[in-house]
């Protein structure tokens, strides 16, 4: 009797012994393989928001080059719009004398006036002003708003679209900023499954596992929610051609 209690004891502690070792092993090796998913994880969101803040220094610079040119362009409008709009009023006071001329019956002045506008047209109008001349009628076309805000279509375009790129600057900014908060919390689960390797106790090892995995996946997800970089397309990184 006592020979079978001491072999049952024998078989009981050699299972212990097993038991804890496939336990410990387990921990071990999950271990060392989220140690190897969170570390590609950590370079992947590195690259990435690297990739970001490439696009963000490209939007920001070519948002910078697009206000320069909008704003010189907006000065020559405004230097255009001031001639024309002097060389309007001249016209229109011309077309008073010529008037005058002729209701004196003063034909020849009249034919002089005519030159002098007819010149002024050819020297001093913009085109976008004789076009509006030619359309005859002696009505101010700068009454018309439409016509006074085209002399400026081309810089508002100009400034939207700097406005746009600054916009998607910030916006790769932001997306950066948060594929680096990603690979803070990956680098905090490689440092909480670093600990585990000189931890002795299985169940605190065990909790910490599990704490690195939830950290690990919530992080995962996160990061899943943030756009890629606009025009990213993996296979382009190995065509060299």
């Amino acid at each position: 009797m006592g020979l079978i209690m001491k072999v049952k004891t024998t078989i009981k502690e050699k299972f212990q012994k097993i038991k804890k070792f496939f336990k410990e092993n387990t921990i071990s090796a999950l271990t060392a393989v989220f140690l190897g998913i969170a570390t590609l994880l950590v370079a992947w969101a590195g690259w990435i928001g690297a990739l970001h803040g490439g696009n963000q220094a490209g939007n920001y610079t070519e948002s910078n080059n697009l206000a320069a040119r909008g704003n010189a362009e907006y000065n020559v409008a405004t230097q255009v719009y001031i001639s024309d709009l002097f060389t309007w009023n001249t016209i229109s006071n011309l077309r008073l004398d010529k008037a005058a001329a002729e209701a004196k019956g003063d034909l020849d002045e009249a034919k002089v006036i005519e030159t002098k506008i007819a010149k002024i047209k050819q020297d001093n109008c913009s085109p976008k002003l004789l076009e509006a001349i030619n359309k005859g009628g002696s009505t101010s076309p700068f009454e018309n708003e439409e016509f006074t805000n085209s002399y400026f279509e081309e810089a508002k375009k100009m400034l939207d679209e700097s406005q746009k790129k600054l916009e998607e600057g910030n916006q790769d900014n932001l997306q950066g900023d948060s594929y680096q908060l990603a690979s803070v919390l990956y680098s905090l689960v490689l440092f909480l499954l670093g600990i585990i390797g000189v931890l002795n106790d299985y169940q605190s090892r065990k909790a910490l596992l599990v704490l690195s995995i939830g950290i690990l996946i919530l992080s995962f997800l996160y990061m899943l929610t943030i756009p890629m970089p606009t025009g990213f397309d993996l296979g382009k990184f190995f065509s060299h051609g």
